[in-house]
């Protein structure tokens, strides 16, 4: 009712995010708070939303300025060289800045690899379930969620499609993939579904890899192993024979640590290795940051701080400069624009020139 009365006395009702666009433009907010400020809204995870709340204090944005503030010295130091060669300026200036440009590289890599490497934290962990059709990689999958999203059957390729849940590990938010069973198919629409699971393989962090414990190791058996060798130093790699209460015939001695569950019965093992492994990944004091764009803006720097630094062993100080005024607009792209004004500043604070 009193929507509708403010309406009718001609207010409007807000466009999606003004409030905080508002902000940004009259500066009382930057754009790494407005970004978290969406994020924390939408997450579901408590990791993320202590990312989020350590760049809604301003941690991100001091980072940012930190940096810029340190290659637009890094560039008033240039400009006065080019400018006034003739001055007399300290003789070990190329080394200093040679100094702060390899200081100011290693800290964007190591923020650039921290976010890759922590993503999950942020998005939530993804976690595919691979093995040969029929070795009970939907009965895990509903054991893991405590009810049925997956249907079982003993018919070999029930599964043709992957299929994505969320559930919740201590802290961490999990996205668990039921993967079609990997094996030689002749029907397309299975063919589809194996391509499918090997791009979920792709996108996740965790792989978990089941066998059959109660039949003899076979060709299938041999591709699942074959699998997740490749991918044993990229991936976070998880064992299981499941089917423990049946007969063994499976010879697990060429597996890495296997875990001997029961799908059926019981996933607490298989829990518990999850677990420990997402608890190793909790945010430690990196910079973490939370968008593509902010990913590719510091990227960008990255690359231009390196290509000017090779420039500066050449003496190409024009260029040099060129690249540092790039790594500049990028990283002041993720919170702010660089104002040109700036240089003059710091050159005449700097320097005591044109007495």
């Amino acid at each position: 009712m009193i929507l509708s009365a403010v309406l009718e006395a001609s207010a409007r009702l807000a466009e999606p995010g003004e409030f905080s666009k508002r902000a940004v433009l009259n500066g009382r907010m930057d754009l790494t708070k407005a970004e978290a400020t969406a994020k924390l809204i939408e997450t579901k995870s408590i990791d993320a939303a202590l990312i989020l709340t350590k760049q809604l204090r301003g941690d991100l944005a001091q980072f940012v300025d930190s940096l810029r503030d340190s290659l637009v010295e890094i560039l008033a130091f240039v400009e006065v060289n080019i400018d006034y060669a003739e001055e007399d300026l300290p003789q070990d200036l190329l080394d200093q800045i040679e100094g702060k440009l390899n200081l100011n590289a290693a800290l964007l890599e190591k923020s650039v690899q921290a976010s890759q490497s922590r993503e999950g934290l942020l998005n939530g962990f993804k976690v595919s379930i691979i093995g040969k059709p029929n070795v009970g990689k939907s009965s895990l999958l509903n054991a893991l969620l405590s009810y049925n999203r997956a249907i079982i059957s003993d018919i070999a390729g029930t599964t043709r499609d992957t299929i994505e849940e969320e559930i919740k590990i201590g802290t961490h938010l999990v996205k668990i993939v039921d993967t079609a069973g990997i094996r030689e198919a002749k029907e397309t629409i299975e063919k589809i579904g194996i391509a499918r699971s090997k791009e979920a393989i792709e996108e996740s962090e965790i792989v978990i890899a089941l066998f059959d414990g109660s039949q003899a190791m076979d060709e299938d058996d041999q591709k699942i192993i074959e699998l997740i060798e490749h991918y044993a130093d990229t991936k976070e790699l998880i064992v299981a024979v499941n089917k423990k209460d049946l007969p063994q015939k499976f010879d697990s001695s060429c597996l890495k640590n296997p875990l001997h569950i029961s799908s059926k019965e019981d996933t607490t093992l298989i829990t518990k290795q999850l677990k420990n492994y997402l608890d190793s990944q909790t945010l430690e004091d990196d910079i973490i940051l939370i968008s593509k764009r902010q990913v590719l803006a510091t990227q960008k720097a990255l690359e231009a701080i390196l290509e000017a630094k090779e420039l500066l062993s050449f003496g190409e100080l024009e260029l040099f400069a060129f690249h540092i005024n790039e790594a500049i607009e990028n990283i002041s792209s993720i919170t702010k624009s660089f104002q040109r004004d700036e240089i003059l500043d710091k050159m005449f604070s700097s320097f005591c020139l044109g007495k």
